[in-house]
């Protein structure tokens, strides 16, 4: 019997309890997340041409029935299905990598009252950036723009919020496209983008199908904090699917949402959700399909725990597209 021990990352205002935890297989660096490219063909005289086929990486976060984060598993404690084929993870590790993020933040009528406490929230996720980390903002009421471009200053970014005022509509959907749009410019491998919004979208340009196509295209991770209103309380039809749309369009990239209850807890929740992207695994494989047909190829993660830890979920995205033709 051997002996392993676990360590649960949670977060919160007044400290970091530490843990011991697994001891972890050391892989090689690699990044941490990438999309996936067409098959390269090797031509050598005399030889028939080959087919070198690309590692398709995910991302995973496994957390405990309490949300916390549980790091230190290994490779074998994890089974990836594609189009529910089991595939061989060749490729594993769980190091902090350098992340690309975009802040989508909102800035509409109705977050007037919430507004501080958004802006707080804003510049504490910003603060536990890693030296090599960068950063974009973008916000949004009658219309989406980019506030400030890739940066890894977050004087600058912080002086931005400051000069933001909450006022007319809310076009969330066109500011969520924005982002994936500014993303292509990004340095690292690694990206992410994160809402801050009560949610609803009442003027946007752009769809949910808009959007939910441009995520299978992308591959980043999109993370909220919902700052909804109570359950049964909804002043608009807007806001009463606002929590609906952001856990679906989060959960098909591996992200999720994190309801926020009491304006308070924002800034702890922005340091969760940081914390959270530098704490997931990575696993790697090369598709046993080989098809160059560009469909929606399904991905499931399958925990395989040691014995004695309580049920754990695993965050995944949920596909991605294969290589046209």
């Amino acid at each position: 019997m051997w002996l392993m021990c676990l360590l649960l990352v949670c977060v919160c205002a007044a400290a970091f309890p530490s843990f011991k935890s697994f001891a972890q297989v050391q892989s090689p660096s690699a990044p941490a997340t990438a999309p996936v490219q067409a098959p390269v063909e090797k031509a050598v005289k005399g030889k028939p041409v080959q087919q070198e086929v690309q590692m398709v990486l995910v991302n995973a976060t496994v957390t405990d029935p309490y949300g916390r984060l549980v790091t230190g598993l290994d490779q074998d404690n994890f089974q990836i299905f594609e189009d529910n084929t089991e595939q061989e993870v060749v490729h594993f590790s769980s190091e902090d990598v350098p992340v690309s993020i975009g802040m989508i933040f909102d800035m509409s009528g109705s977050m007037s009252n919430k507004f501080e406490k958004s802006r707080l929230a804003a510049v504490q996720f910003f603060k536990t950036a890693n030296p090599k980390d960068e950063f974009f903002l973008i916000s949004f009421n009658d219309r989406a723009q980019l506030s400030s471009g890739f940066t890894d200053s977050v004087e600058e970014l912080q002086e931005k919020l400051m000069f933001t005022s909450a006022r007319g509509r809310t076009a969330l959907l066109d500011g969520i496209y924005l982002g994936l749009s500014q993303m292509k410019t990004a340095h690292n491998p690694k990206r992410a983008l994160l809402i801050i919004s009560d949610g609803g979208d009442n003027h946007s340009r752009y769809s949910e199908s808009d959007v939910r196509s441009f995520l299978k295209e992308a591959d980043i991770q999109l993370y909220a904090i919902g700052i909804f209103e109570q359950p049964g309380y909804c002043p608009t039809p807007e806001e009463c699917g606002g929590p609906d749309l952001l856990n679906d369009i989060t959960a098909m990239t591996g992200g999720r949402v994190f309801r926020v209850n009491k304006l308070d807890e924002l800034p702890d929740t922005a340091t969760k959700i940081s914390m959270e992207l530098r704490n997931q695994y990575v696993l790697g494989y090369r598709p046993s399909n080989h098809a160059h047909n560009g469909k929606w190829r399904k991905i499931r993660i399958r925990l395989r725990p040691p014995k004695g830890l309580p049920p754990l979920t695993v965050y995944s995205k949920t596909g991605y597209l294969a290589p046209g033709h």
